[in-house]
């Protein structure tokens, strides 16, 4: 799989990548930061920007297919908005083949610690909500593409203003600050070699103020990287709108259309727990303009009748939310549900168990019992050893 990451498909040169040990003689790979790279040598077989989007997708590391099949699409694209982490896919759910995904550090020991709820949310609600957005956008480019090239374009200058400029200020101290680790380096030098400051407190100084130096230079390195990229922005909203072009319709989501579109997916916790009939915000940034949300999906105001009835439907929440938390003060719940979860986990594990047998029979599922046992090797000693 390294072949995934040489640069020289890009039409670069790449030398100095390895070095000779003075020990063994024999050549070692040494730090990226070493190499020295000559661009555009000779003709390229793959484009920037499928070279980029390989690199992101390598370094989202995918879950193992599981007894229940190869990995879902959605694997490492979803995170959890509260805590940042991973969210995992369970591919059961009540004896059923429903896809769901959870907050991967809702589930460490001790539960609840590092997140305090699940965010729970169905992988086919997701996959349907990303398929309209894209329809959407896509009638929207069709129909008035002035104005979509106007939206997108805005939406990303909107998105990285503020933080863009934080890193120009951030900067622009960096910078000052490394000029002045620079004097200061030199003021202690002189103070040294005239006799004013001792050796020691020389040595002490001179590696603080280098360890700072180092830190600064590296930060300002990155800030301006952040800088360039914004400024080329008008170029990634171009490749968003190319890469909208490239596709006629939306209606069935490959991986390779995930990938190229999805950044990532960030998912809310839902606005009332234990309730059928609740709100769950989702965020979809994409590739080159991150969130961007066409106005066909733009939320509406409520009239005032959808305002009442709203209204009403809270109201008949907050009723059979108190009615649950007056039967578990008193008992009743606690009573129904251990007679209910000893049906409900009895036609869980029947239906888990002809799920299981299924796909043992189609041979996507073996369980360890089932593998060919192999008995331990042992280690063999030659007569000339032995001796």
């Amino acid at each position: 799989v390294n072949i995934l990451k040489k640069r020289e498909y890009l039409g670069h040169t790449i030398n100095f990548k390895t070095r000779k040990h003075f020990k063994d003689k024999k050549s070692h790979y040494v730090d990226e930061s070493e190499w020295t790279i000559f661009e555009n040598t000779h003709e390229a077989i793959i484009d920037q920007e499928t070279f980029d989007n390989v690199q992101r997708i390598r370094a989202n590391v995918r879950r193992y297919p599981d007894g229940w099949g190869d990995a879902h699409p959605l694997t490492g694209l979803m995170y959890c908005a509260d805590c940042g982490g991973k969210m995992y896919v369970h591919r059961v759910n009540n004896g059923k083949r429903d896809p769901q995904f959870t907050c991967s550090q809702y589930s460490k020991i001790p539960c609840g610690t590092l997140c305090g709820t699940q965010h729970r949310i169905r992988a086919e609600a997701v996959l349907t909500l990303i398929t309209d957005m894209l329809r959407a956008i896509a009638e929207y480019s069709k129909n008035d593409r002035a104005e979509f090239i106007r939206t997108v374009q805005e939406t990303q200058a909107a998105q990285q203003a503020a933080d863009i400029s934080k890193k120009r200020k951030r900067l622009a101290a960096a910078q000052k600050r490394a000029g002045e680790l620079e004097k200061l380096i030199c003021k202690i030098y002189e103070d040294n070699a005239l006799g004013k400051l001792p050796d020691a407190r020389y040595e002490a100084l001179d590696a603080q103020y280098a360890k700072e130096q180092d830190a600064l230079n590296a930060e300002i390195t990155e800030l301006e990287k952040a800088v360039i990229g914004y400024e080329q922005s008008r170029k990634s909203a171009e490749k968003f709108i190319a890469l909208i072009d490239k596709y006629e319709n939306f209606d069935t989501l490959t991986n390779t259309m995930l990938n190229e579109f999805v950044e990532k997916i960030l998912v809310h916790e839902r606005a009332r727990k234990g309730s059928q009939d609740t709100t769950q915000e989702v965020e979809i940034y994409f590739n080159f303009v991150g969130r961007y949300i066409p106005p066909a999906l733009q939320p509406v105001p409520l009239t005032p009748e959808e305002q009442e009835e709203l209204r009403k439907k809270e109201e008949r929440k907050d009723r059979l939310h108190q009615n649950y938390l007056r039967r578990k003060a008193n008992g009743k719940q606690k009573e129904w549900e251990e007679r209910y979860n000893a049906r409900r986990k009895a036609k869980m594990d029947a239906a888990k168990a002809a799920i299981r047998a299924e796909d043992m029979e189609k041979g996507i599922f073996t369980t360890v019992s089932q593998l060919p046992r192999q008995e331990p090797r042992k280690a063999t000693v030659s007569a000339s050893a032995a001796i």
